[in-house]
Formats: C-alpha cells, sequence, structure tokens
C-alpha cells in the first residue's frame, strides 16, 4: 500500500483516530471493567455484543414484546399433570371468567342493584365527557336505559354450561357430521366496547353422544355475551363443544363484519372476518374438514 495514495492517506487517518478513541475509553472506564470489554460491548458486531445484549434487560413496547392482556383460551391438547382433563379452566362451568366475573354470578339482588346504579353514574360521566347535557329530556332516562342494555348483552357473565346445556346429552349411534350453520351471532368487540355481528356454523362428529341441536346455538350465545373478540370467541365455542360431549371431532368457522372497523379507523364497510378452531379428526383428517368447508359453503 502506497502512502502516496490519498485513500491510502484518509485510510491511515481514520485507523489512527479510532484508535485514539478506543484508548480514551479505555483509559476512562470504570474501575474494575476490562477496558477490552467494554470497547467490545459498544460494538454490535463483535463477538461477543449478542451475549451482552441479551444479558442487558430492555423494555420494549409494542407488537411482539407486549406482555400477556389475560388468560389466554388454552389449546384442547394442553394437559396439566395430576389435574382434571377439562380445557375449562373454572370448576363453576363459567367457562374462562374474568376477575370479577363470580361477584356477578353470585351478586343479591342489593348487589345488583347497587352495580346497576354505578354503571348508571359511570354513563352520565361518559355524556358529560363528550359534550353532552345528561338532564335534557332526551337523555334524562340514558344512563339507566344503557345500564341495563349493557349488562344484558353482557348477560354471558352470568351463565354456566352446565345450565345451558341441561340434560340435554343422548345416546345415540350416529358417527356421520352434525353441522348446525348460518347461527347468527352479535357480541361487543373488548378493545372498544362496539358491536362485531355475524353468522356461526358449529359441527362435531359424534362418538356415542349427540348434544340437542338448540345446545349448540345456545353455546355460542354465552360465549357472544361477553366481551370477545372473534379469535377467542370461535375457540372458546369449539372447545365448550367439545367438553361437553367428547366427540372425534369439532369444527367451528365464524364469519363477521366489526364495528370498529367499519364505522370508526380505517372505515372499510363491506369487510367480513372469518376465523375458524378444528379440533380432533376435523384437524388431522383433510377429507373430514373439506366435507365441512363444503357443507358450509352450500346454500
Amino acid at each position: 500500500m502506497s502512502l502516496d495514495d490519498p485513500a491510502s492517506q484518509h485510510r491511515l487517518s481514520t485507523s489512527l483516530e479510532m484508535l485514539k478513541i478506543q484508548q480514551d475509553e479505555g483509559s476512562s472506564a470504570p474501575n474494575g471493567i476490562d477496558a477490552h470489554a467494554h470497547e467490545e460491548s459498544s460494538h454490535v458486531d463483535g463477538p461477543s455484543s449478542s451475549q451482552h445484549l441479551l444479558a442487558t434487560p430492555r423494555i420494549r413496547e409494542g407488537l411482539g414484546f407486549r406482555p400477556p392482556s389475560g388468560i389466554s383460551t388454552p389449546q384442547y391438547s394442553s394437559r396439566a399433570v395430576g389435574k382434571p382433563s377439562s380445557p375449562l379452566p373454572d370448576p363453576n362451568g363459567l367457562g374462562w371468567p374474568a376477575k370479577s366475573t363470580h361477584l356477578r354470578l353470585n351478586a343479591t339482588n342489593e348487589e345488583r342493584a347497587e352495580r346497576e346504579k354505578k354503571l348508571s353514574a359511570a354513563v352520565r360521566t361518559i355524556l358529560e365527557c363528550i359534550g353532552e347535557d345528561p338532564d335534557r329530556e332526551g337523555l334524562l332516562k340514558t344512563p339507566d336505559r344503557y345500564a341495563k342494555a349493557l349488562l344484558w348483552m353482557t348477560r354471558g357473565y352470568e351463565e354456566r354450561l352446565a345450565d345451558i346445556i341441561n340434560d340435554a346429552v343422548f345416546e345415540e349411534d350416529h358417527d356421520e357430521m352434525v353441522l348446525v350453520r348460518d347461527i347468527d351471532i352479535s357480541s361487543l368487540c373488548e378493545h372498544h366496547l362496539v358491536p362485531f355481528t355475524g353468522k356461526i356454523a358449529i359441527a362435531y362428529i359424534p362418538n356415542k353422544l349427540v348434544l340437542g341441536l338448540s345446545k349448540l346455538a345456545r353455546i355460542a350465545e354465552v360465549f357472544s355475551r361477553r366481551l370477545q373478540v372473534q379469535e377467542r370467541l370461535t375457540k372458546q365455542v369449539a372447545l365448550a363443544v367439545q367438553e361437553a360431549i367428547h366427540p372425534r371431532g369439532v369444527a367451528v368457522v365464524m364469519e363477521a363484519t366489526h364495528m370498529c372497523m367499519t364505522m370508526r379507523g380505517v372505515q372499510k364497510p363491506g369487510a367480513v372476518t372469518v376465523t375458524s378452531c378444528m379440533l380432533g379428526c376435523f384437524r388431522t383428517q383433510q377429507k373430514t374438514r373439506e366435507e365441512f368447508l363444503t357443507l358450509i359453503k352450500g346454500r
């Protein structure tokens, strides 16, 4: 390499400047910390940089780094050692209860009235915050009306699966698919508290037991009358049917339109969200799954 070359001179000058910076950092490093190690940790490309970054705790926010927002719906295949095989994590039969679900389920009449009064006061506060007058004629009884309506729309928190299914489980030597489709569903999006509506199809292949047809719709109704996301609602319905009669397989497909996507945000009317959950033979056997998908598309 010739030093007369301007490029070579520039590279040499840059190298000397970097060496001086490293020496300055080494001399200013805290006592007890090796200067060479300190220098390596400051370079991303160094061989020990990945270990250093992994050892350093970081607070990361946003998609992919958020902590869990609550108890998620478990996979049906998961089994805890020494515990019952039921995938419904609730001894009271509520199926994935929220923090205060048991309080609402076991509330006395006085406690129910107090809850409704508290909710009505909260709605009045909302009206004031959006710039309305809760005392004008049209809104005078709105807080009470909405409190009653919201408690009705979330009545699924007060219903047990055992009570819904009751004794509508029958022994029957039928081993072909049972399908109920086009079940109307409406629920409240837990992110914005606005409705999403659509249809759900539920199918299962019996294993010596069949379920009353109306109970499939009632199971879907129980879980839809809670604050939901469509993905979880679909899986909860499938797991509840699986737990009720232990069939060879369960398949659930739901199509819905979300108001949080049509009347706010991206405002895309007509957009339809489709979710599915396949358990047992519907997951493992392609022909069974295809038969189900063909049947729900036929009109």
